[in-house]
């Protein structure tokens, strides 16, 4: 979907991206993450070119983005930033529908577009379409952002930062949604974070950047059991790996024969859940069942202190 090759950006004697080769493959989520000043958002703002390049060139499905004409690379690619960037002045409608709008889609199919998003995004759209975006919660704010991203049916979205300026428990509501949406979807997401967590929550794969360069591009696992560099290896923090590398699984793919006592986990609860209740009831074991309730066996506490360990 998106072919990275040799970019780099020169600001005088400064390089913000040096060098940088990435692939990304279609239909998935691809996670930038480092510290401030690292290059993340200025190469990812190299592909819809709101950076211009000093050397390298960006690919999509083939095509070199230095061909084609900036207004309409721009509108081919949704994008998601921080505060959302609602036009106040907007309804929640308006601002779905923008793109679409320029795109000189008629009306039926606008207002088709918009319900279907807000529908998808747990929006009532005779609730909330008519609101500003002054008389929603940020949490909505969020969601009407990335709603917006997607008005176009893009098939690459690019989100900078998306969900820094929410609370946890929204930002993690919000991560499980995008998720969900992007498998609905198949859209193919780069997106910018400087949160490991939130990198391993939904990441494909993750590309660590550090002065401009890239350290390493892998899947979670990976990146987790064997980081690339010591300074791969101090983002993911040493305390937290085992528990990182935990909530990449869950209890369905540890599920053992056998019963065990008190409340019963969920199979598609992650491994990190269940091994915090574990710990918290002092139990062994736990059950475990599927959506229906139907019993599928047990995890054991043990199963979990090994699968968390250090690989041989």
């Amino acid at each position: 979907m998106i072919e990275i090759e040799h970019l780099t950006r020169t600001y005088g004697p400064f390089t913000a991206v040096d060098d940088v080769s990435l692939t990304i493959e279609a239909g998935t989520i691809t996670v930038i993450v480092g510290t401030s000043g690292s290059g993340k958002s200025t190469l990812m703002r190299m592909v819809n070119r709101l950076v211009e390049p000093t050397a390298g060139r960006v690919l999509i499905d083939g095509e070199d983005t230095a061909t084609l004409a900036v207004h309409e690379l721009r509108r081919r690619i949704g994008y998601a930033i921080q505060n959302h960037g609602l036009f106040p002045h907007r309804t929640v409608a308006q601002n779905i529908a923008t793109v679409p709008a320029l795109l000189g889609w008629d009306r039926a199919r606008i207002a088709a577009r918009v319900e279907e998003l807000l529908t998808l995004f747990q929006l009532d759209p005779a609730q909330f379409g008519r609101r500003y975006p002054h008389e929603l919660s940020g949490g909505q704010q969020q969601r009407v952002g990335v709603a917006r991203a997607l008005a176009a049916e893009p098939k690459l979205m690019l989100m900078d930062e998306p969900f820094g300026a929410l609370d946890p428990v929204i930002r993690a509501k919000a991560q499980d949604d995008l998720k969900d949406i992007q498998r609905k979807l198949g859209t193919t997401i780069l997106l910018v974070t400087h949160d490991m967590e939130e990198a391993i929550r939904l990441g494909d794969r993750i590309a660590v950047m550090d002065g401009g360069r890239l350290l390493q591009c892998a899947p979670p696992a990976e990146i987790l059991i064997h980081p690339a560099t010591a300074f791969v290896g101090e983002l993911i923090g040493t305390g937290d790996r085992p528990f990182r590398l935990l909530s990449l699984a869950t209890a369905a793919e540890m599920v053992e024969p056998g019963a065990a006592e008190g409340t019963a986990v969920a199979a598609s609860a992650d491994l990190r859940d269940v091994f915090a209740e574990l710990l918290w009831s002092r139990r062994p074991a736990a059950p475990v069942v599927d959506a229906a309730g139907n019993g599928l066996g047990r995890v054991t506490l043990e199963a979990l202190i090994a699968r968390a360990g250090r690989p041989a």
